[in-house]
């Protein structure tokens, strides 16, 4: 009896995924536990194991198909010890830990379609309908003539370019109009059928220096949050400049002890995050967000440390910061950062932050303007660390001087309130003893 692995439960709110990378080609032999495919969604990736030592038979979706939860993607022909050892929860796939909830089968994407009805997922039906085409029109590359949104879209890019097509050809062949009745006859039945193969290469040798690569679901919701931010916030920023010498001399004169007392090394990070902490505490419309009329102030500080990845940017949150000591966030946001690049973290570690912090410093940026992580109204953007002239009791010093920016929601916080609100992370980083003091 073969065992079928289907896609787990994703996380709250989340129904379907991209089939990202599969380990195992068909016919390859599996261990248990093994990690079988990666499923990208919204957010995270998810590593789908094998649930019994054996042979991978079949793969069901490859890879860049859209699938839904509780979907078959593959089939295990398992050896004898893992035939026995498949229980009904390993046949259903659903390897996801218990905080995540099944979708309803309703939701989810079905592996075939009624007689006569083209193979495919809800989201490339709605792509189709969308852009008002037939899909039997449309050739599927998919398992068993599966139509994929890659498909769709390759279908539309075609039809560009064949309807382009006769008036780039009519000036360069003039003189042969009857030797060329083929081209008009392709062009008027393309709909019917797929191009053959080298009418396709034609478009990609014309463009031979420009490549295309898919986005990633990370990249797409990456993308629609940013315009989304811009769109539905009253957006506005404004910038200070910090004096950093308090804060690098007393790294330097209690670093060798809090290495050898914590096992991690004291950061600049810490130091911000106790900063926003107690800006926060006097101005709480900064850790507010906004449902429909009303302005929702939080009690708790969950801060949310952006990460630059692989895939794109990625904002795990550092629960109850306002609990935590120095080593304990640099531990923290140090985890998480290893976790966020490894491509490890869990939809509960990248939900629910108040507000965010963001350091672009890392790369070189000198400054910027950070965008909001709605629903939070406000976000503080570091920058890089640089020597510069400054005037200090009325004498010229040389001084290590950080830009910062806080881009925050007019729709709640006023401009005296956010440029105070910065004044104040200014001010606690300058004598960071106030942090100790002040809580």
């Amino acid at each position: 009896m073969s065992v079928e692995i289907r896609v787990p439960p994703l996380g709250e709110s989340v129904v379907e995924a991209t089939v990202g990378r599969w380990t195992k080609k068909e016919g390859d032999a599996v261990a248990k536990d093994e990690i079988l495919v990666e499923l990208e969604t919204d957010k995270v990736t998810v590593e789908v194991a094998a649930q019994a030592a054996g042979t991978l038979s079949r793969i069901a979706k490859q890879e860049g198909e859209t699938v839904g939860v509780n979907e078959l993607i593959a089939e295990l022909a398992p050896s004898g010890d893992g035939a026995a050892a498949a229980t009904p929860a390993d046949q259903a796939g659903l390897t996801a830990s218990a905080r995540y909830e099944e979708r309803p089968t309703a939701e989810q994407p079905v592996a075939s379609a009624p007689a006569g009805e083209a193979q495919t997922s809800p989201a490339v039906r709605a792509m189709a309908a969308e852009h008002g085409l037939d899909l039997a029109e449309v050739g599927g590359s998919g398992p068993n003539g599966r139509i994929t949104k890659e498909d769709v879209l390759r279908f539309i890019e075609e039809g560009r370019q064949r309807a382009a097509q006769p008036q780039q050809a009519a000036p360069a062949q003039p003189q042969a109009p009857a030797q060329q009745p083929a081209p008009p006859a392709q062009t008027a039945q393309a709909p019917a059928s797929r191009p053959a193969p080298p009418q396709q290469a034609a478009p990609a040798a014309a463009g031979s220096r420009q490549t295309r690569e898919r986005m990633s679901r990370r990249r797409q919701t990456i993308a629609r949050r940013l315009v989304e931010a811009q769109q539905t916030t009253a957006s506005l920023t404004t910038f200070n400049e910090v004096d950093l010498k308090a804060v690098m001399e007393l790294r330097k004169r209690r670093q060798d002890a809090f290495v050898k007392k914590h096992g991690v090394k004291l950061g600049f990070m810490s130091f911000f995050t106790k900063a926003v902490i107690g800006a926060l505490k006097q101005f709480p419309r900064l850790n507010a967000e906004i449902q429909g009329d009303e302005i929702v102030l939080k009690q708790h500080y969950d801060i949310g440390i952006a990460v630059g990845a692989e895939e794109g940017l990625v904002v795990p949150v550092v629960r109850d910061a306002d609990q935590k000591s120095f080593a304990e966030l640099e531990k923290s946001i140090g985890e998480l950062g290893t976790r966020a690049r490894e491509g490890k973290l869990s939809l509960d570690e990248l939900q629910g932050g108040t507000f965010t912090i963001t350091n672009g410093g890392t790369f070189g940026s000198m400054l910027s303007t950070p965008i909001l992580n709605p629903p939070q109204v406000g976000i503080l953007g570091m920058h890089n660390i640089v020597q510069r002239p400054v005037v200090v009791d009325g004498q010229i010093a040389i001084r290590p001087i950080m830009y910062v920016a806080l881009t925050y929601d007019h729709r709640i916080v006023d401009g005296s309130e956010a440029v105070r609100f910065l004044v104040t992370v200014k001010n606690q980083l300058e004598d960071p003893l106030t942090m100790l003091i002040d809580g």
